[in-house]
């Protein structure tokens, strides 16, 4: 087994009540993304966002509950799992990519 392969079996849940960023104008757009930070500060590492575009704005990721991603993109409640340091990729048709970017502990 790899350092990769170790590392994705010991999942991370996030904290209940834990929040997360959510590019809110981006929902529609595809694919979907996610990556996960070092888990602090009360916010459980996750940016998520929909097409092929990522904004350095201040106001491109809206805080959310963890709670609540689901109503918002159900597709991605599988992954939330994922310890930080992971990446995700979706489409809606089927296309699915997982991947460690060592960067995102840094």
């Amino acid at each position: 087994m790899n350092s990769d392969e170790h590392r994705i079996l010991q999942r991370q849940a996030p904290e209940a009540g834990s929040r997360l960023g959510l590019a809110t104008a981006t929902i529609g757009q595809l694919p979907i993304n996610g990556l996960r930070h070092k888990v602090e500060n009360g916010t459980n590492g996750w940016f998520i966002w929909c097409g092929e575009k990522w904004s350095d704005a201040d106001d491109f990721f809206a805080s959310l509950c963890i709670e609540h991603i689901t109503d918002y993109l159900p597709q991605v409640g599988k992954y939330l799992d994922l310890p930080p340091g992971y990446r995700f990729l979706i489409d809606e048709s089927g296309y699915e990519d997982i991947w460690f970017d060592e960067a995102l502990l840094e």
